[in-house]
């Protein structure tokens, strides 16, 4: 299993440097404005041979006293969210700014961290060259221990820091042999798929965070009244029905026109590269306000990409002509997305939870249908009816001879179709055959690719 780690500290100070260090990847995103994590990334970390989970946090301005309620604003509920990973960490990394020195702030900080029950290591950020030790002798104050000095950026101090987490790591393996005897072992023969990755995007303030918090019955990430809260693409891994999930909450997306603050130019490409990488997508809309130009923009984007593609029309329970509502939202969307026929639509709640049984379901069906594979005699069967029940038209005098059809892969569903002229085919007709299939077969809303080649029919004989 290995090891959590917790990486803690106040704005600033490279936290999410060091965790893309560990994980040998640029996931976090990284900025000089402080205050750019707002919630908890979890990452698979590699130190030498040390294989270890990363959980990177937001800066903490300030520390809630103890025995002071958390009120509901912004900085509580980044402050709850960091306590939580830091419970579930078995050991914490608290980073200071070598640069800096230790603040009031740090020492806050480190006697809040003294009173808990996780073991907390110091790690001394921005201590390149030789002045490192210097520079992390003033840490000792903190009570915390030796500290050990780093570079994030460098990647300087590294070996220290595998050295101080190492015993860690070796504890808990010797806990797992003392229960090793008292686990049923996996057989090996259960579902070898690996999870589906299911994207929530949207514009911002749709209810994409409180849906992913819905749906995993916890405060995962951080939600509130505030447009843009959520920066980073987070990923949570998620078990449903016995099928692993990993779900994917993102910043909203804007009109790339609004788009002017770096950060935020950040987060929109960090939700873009997540949205390139899932599997399904949930477009979340906020069914009290009309319709937007970016939200046809968003679906066209994720049927461009090829992805499973499904709708959630969320705060429906301030809805008051619910059949209406749900007809024009189907055909706006639909009237522009011609290459998505028959998107699924599911109405629901996330903050009173009415509807949000229903989302899962429906995201099964959406990703087998995106899973399917069709052999070529049915698919030979169909286009023989098809076309002669709409001969292709003639082009400059000669009718286009079209000579068979083939699925070449899933995910999304592509088909090859031969012809005598390619070039030639029309694009209506090239829709007629799309609509066909999804017809057919059954595929609403998935993305539908069809690719022309020229050359001769081998079934012939």
């Amino acid at each position: 299993m290995g090891i959590a780690v917790a990486i803690i500290g106040r704005p600033n100070v490279g936290k999410s440097t060091l965790f893309n260090r560990l994980v040998g990847r640029a996931l976090a995103l990284v900025d000089d404005t402080p205050g750019v994590t707002r919630d908890r990334r979890v990452g698979e970390a590699r130190l030498g041979p040390l294989r270890f989970t990363a959980i990177d946090t937001a800066g903490l301005d300030d520390v809630v006293p103890e025995g002071e309620a958390i009120n509901d604003d912004t900085q509580s509920r980044i402050r709850a969210q960091t306590a939580r990973a830091l419970d579930a960490a078995d050991v914490g990394l608290f980073v200071i700014d070598g640069k800096a020195g230790v603040t009031p702030l740090d020492e806050t900080f480190a006697g809040w961290l003294r009173r808990g029950d996780v073991p907390v290591i110091v790690v001394v950020n921005k201590t390149e060259g030789r002045a490192g030790g210097m520079e992390a002798m003033d840490a000792y104050r903190l009570g915390l221990g030796d500290p050990v000095p780093i570079s994030a950026k460098h990647g300087e101090g590294m070996e220290a820091l595998y050295a101080v987490l190492a015993p860690f790591a070796e504890a808990a393996t010797d806990d797992e042999d003392e229960d090793e005897d008292s686990v049923v072992k996996d057989d090996g023969e259960g579902d070898a798929e690996g999870p589906i990755s299911l994207a929530i995007v949207g514009r911002p303030n749709t209810g994409k965070s409180t849906l992913i918090n819905r749906l995993l019955n916890e405060e995962r990430v951080v939600t509130g009244p505030e447009a843009g809260l959520t920066r980073d693409a987070i990923a949570v891994d998620w078990t449903h029905a016995g099928r692993a999930i990993r779900l994917i909450d993102t910043a909203g997306l804007r009109r790339r026109a609004r788009v002017v603050d770096p950060l935020e130019k950040l987060a929109t490409a960090d939700s873009l590269r997540a949205l390139r990488y899932a599997q399904v997508v949930a477009l979340v809309l906020d069914a009290t306000v009309p319709l937007e130009r970016q939200e046809q923009t968003i679906a066209a984007h994720v049927a461009q990409e090829g992805r499973a593609l499904l709708v959630v029309a969320n705060k429906w329970d301030q809805v008051t002509d619910k059949q209406g509502t749900l007809k024009r939202l189907r055909e706006q969307l639909e009237n522009d997305l011609t290459q998505v026929r028959g998107l699924k639509f599911v109405p629901l709640s996330a903050l009173t939870g009415a509807g949000v049984g229903k989302l899962m379901p429906a995201v099964l069906e959406v990703y087998e249908k995106w899973n399917i594979r069709i052999s070529t005699a049915r698919l030979n069967r169909w286009f023989a009816d098809a076309i002669a029940y709409h001969p292709p038209p003639a082009v400059s005098g000669r009718r286009l001879k079209l000579r068979y059809i083939t699925q070449i892969k899933s995910r999304p569903p592509t088909f090859v179709l031969f012809t005598t002229r390619p070039a030639d085919l029309p694009d209506a007709y090239r829709r007629y055959l799309v609509n066909g299939i999804r017809e057919a077969f059954d595929l609403p809303g998935v993305p539908i690719r069809l690719l022309l080649r020229k050359g001769k029919n081998p079934y012939v004989g």
